[in-house]
């Protein structure tokens, strides 16, 4: 069987000509800039009839993950960068150092008894 040069190779049945008479028509937008504390602008798009109170004055930035505002001369800034915590720092804000020491005994001795060496 011979591949013949078909016009239609690689097209969806059904395609044709893409456009608003196919598609329909694009409701009106208006573009709201925000910046972010590193000068990032994004641009987000909204539907023009949503009211004001809708659109929100903060963001979270794609570029860099920090708060972006409407206000280029005066970007909102991160409330407060709390470090990574490790299970271990968890808990420690849960137990003191003696309910810590009274719980490994606890523990060292249930498997003492398990072992049969306590």
């Amino acid at each position: 069987m011979a591949s013949g040069g078909s016009a239609i190779r690689g097209s969806r049945v059904g395609a044709g000509p893409m456009g608003e008479q196919d598609r329909g028509f694009h409701a009106d937008r208006i573009q709201i800039s925000y910046w972010d504390e590193l000068g990032n602008e994004t641009v987000r798009n909204f539907a023009a009839n949503l009211p004001e109170e809708e659109i929100p004055d903060i963001i979270d930035s794609p570029s860099s993950g920090l708060p972006a505002g409407r206000d280029k001369d005066n970007p909102p800034s991160v409330s407060k960068l709390e470090p990574y915590k490790t299970h271990l720092a968890y808990v420690k804000e849960r137990r003191t150092e003696e309910e810590a020491a009274m719980l490994l005994d606890e523990a060292l001795l249930q498997l003492r008894t398990r072992r049969g060496t306590a």
